[in-house]
């Protein structure tokens, strides 16, 4: 068996003294593992970083075996943003969030191209924070848990949307919540209004992660324990460093 493919490394895991096992995410064969012999020596520490894209070439005896990699550089991102803690702390969140809630060996082309938009977008744009919101929504549509914040889920108004339903996933203005409001989950402005040009503050952000952050530990991390990856956790911590504390999430209790 064998093939050829583009993939993002979103792991590495050291396997013996000098190989790895290493996680991508190609275009075309999905998450894919492969033992990488020498991946832990000089040459290829560098190039099997989380956010690095490389040409694979994978081969196996049978389609079942983990294989090996033969693997080229194409484009050195975790490099490029050592001197800044926070976009590294969301390239390592959204490989990890990637390899932990996508199936392996099945192609996903429209996760493999946003996340590959999304790590562009860490290196050249201010707003980059929200870009990772927004990339975390489209994954969880892909995944079939796709949020509808088009419209008032009680009222159909498309206007005032300021919180999400725990239950069904869709959209509440701040009218029909009333008294439930506090039951509700909050819709950060730049999700409700995105066509806003303003950039959103640090909070909105951090309240952004945590709505797609509540649908994920519901329907994706229900059988594991509920929990996201550390490496997102982390990234939150270095978003909240950057603004004061916010409340904690609603509790909110499925019949």
């Amino acid at each position: 068996m064998e093939w050829s493919d583009t993939g993002i490394v979103l792991s590495a895991r050291r396997h013996g003294e000098n190989a790895a096992v290493v996680s991508l995410l190609t275009e075309h064969h999905g998450r894919h593992a492969g033992l990488v012999h020498g991946a832990r020596g000089r040459r290829g520490r560098g190039l099997y970083q989380p956010g690095n894209t490389l040409t694979a070439r994978w081969q196996a005896r049978l389609a079942e075996h983990l294989g090996r990699y033969t693997c080229e550089l194409v484009r050195a991102r975790a490099s490029l943003l050592l001197d800044d803690p926070p976009r590294l702390a969301a390239l390592a969140a959204v490989c990890a969030l990637t390899e932990a809630t996508l199936p392996e060996r099945l192609p996903y082309p429209q996760v493999y191209g946003a996340t590959g938009r999304l790590l562009d977008t860490l290196e050249a744009s201010e707003r980059w924070a929200e870009a990772v919101v927004r990339w975390e929504f489209a994954l969880l549509a892909e995944l079939g848990f796709g949020l509808d914040l088009s419209a008032c889920a009680a009222t159909g108004a498309v206007e005032d949307l300021a919180y999400v339903s725990p239950r069904s996933g869709r959209a509440v203005s701040q009218e029909a919540a009333g008294p439930y409001a506090e039951k509700l989950l909050p819709l950060p402005s730049f999700l409700a209004r995105p066509e806003d040009t303003a950039a959103a503050a640090a909070a909105d952000i951090v309240a952004g992660l945590r709505l797609t952050g509540w649908f994920f530990e519901k329907h994706v991390f229900a059988g594991q324990g509920g929990r996201m990856p550390a490496a997102r956790e982390r990234f939150i911590d270095r978003i909240q460093a950057s603004t004061k504390p916010l409340p904690a999430a609603p509790i909110v209790q499925d019949p």
